[in-house]
């Protein structure tokens, strides 16, 4: 918002003079300030050569001031702060705004830089990201209270970008970078754990169907052959009996399947067909044997 010295609109005179819209103009007699003018075509009084009036002029617009201030942190982590300040002159204080401060920039720039590193230094670098919104109210609230003194309003004054130092950046992303590689080995692993715990489960239950249709298969078996042997007699079988004719059955399916197997190794079995009743009589006498033991417990 720096000012401008004016020349009026006519050669070798400053008589009459053309203001724009967006600007001040302050006519000034003999160096000292007469009176401000508004915009359009204005007769500023009886001129020779420039010597008796004079001009300056200072935008009426919204201008921005960038400000980058270089501070610390509570965790003496050093950043810079970039600030963005947004100003202009009241249309009732333009002669304050002329004349009162040789460089406004350097001014505004004095008193953000003042608010920031008062600020930040009490707050972690996390922090500071977190309350952005803190540190541009305190300086808006700054620059209002002091500015306001001479003829300059204060609209906003926006934190825009907070920049670590380059090795404070890596070392952040590389603490992401390691948390996320955490957090996706933790969740292999769940994932890995639900497919075993899944597959123990599976084979659990295979088991247990697979028990059952032997016992349904073996219940079957024995049931049919006690039909096909007792049909049509009142005769009943025995225990004893049944076992028996299971194990022969059993037997011969053995050596069928051992016979259709194109790998299967030698297997010296007994040859006869009476042997079976020995090893029936064998387990017959186990389970007796075991029977008593159990009474006593």
């Amino acid at each position: 918002m720096a000012q401008q010295i004016e020349r009026g609109c006519l050669p070798c005179t400053n008589c009459l003079v053309t203001v724009p819209q967006d600007r001040w103009f302050a006519a000034e007699q003999f160096g000292k300030f007469s009176h401000i003018m508004s915009p359009g075509l204005s007769f500023a009084g009886l001129d020779i050569c420039g010597c008796c009036i004079s001009f300056r002029s200072i935008t009426s617009r919204v201008e921005q001031n960038m400000v980058m201030v270089s501070t610390k942190t509570k965790d003496n982590v050093f950043l810079v702060a970039k600030v963005a300040v947004q100003h202009s002159v009241k249309p009732e204080n333009v002669q304050d705004a002329m004349y009162k401060l040789a460089n406004v920039h350097a001014q505004i720039d004095s008193y953000v830089s003042d608010v920031v590193r008062s600020s930040v230094p009490h707050m972690t670098l996390d922090e500071s990201f977190e309350k952005k919104d803190e540190i541009s109210d305190a300086i808006t609230k700054k620059l209002l209270v002091e500015m306001s003194a001479y003829g300059f309003q204060i609209h906003k004054a926006l934190v825009t970008e907070i920049t670590p130092d380059a090795s404070v950046q890596q070392s952040m992303n590389e603490i992401n970078k390691q948390k996320r590689l955490r957090d996706a080995s933790i969740m292999a692993a769940e994932a890995e754990k639900i497919k075993v715990v899944k597959a123990a489960e599976a084979a659990a239950d295979a088991s247990q169907l697979q028990g059952e249709g032997i016992a349904r298969q073996r219940r079957a078996i024995i049931d049919g052959l006690r039909d096909s042997i007792t049909h049509g007699t009142k005769e009943t079988l025995t225990t004893e009996k049944i076992s028996e004719l299971l194990l022969i059955t059993q037997y011969f399916e053995t050596l069928r399947d051992i016979a259709a197997n194109s790998k299967a190794q030698t297997v010296f079995l007994p040859h006869s067909a009476g042997a079976v009743a020995d090893v029936a009589g064998q387990i017959r006498n186990g389970i007796l044997q075991a029977s008593p033991g159990q009474a006593h417990m």
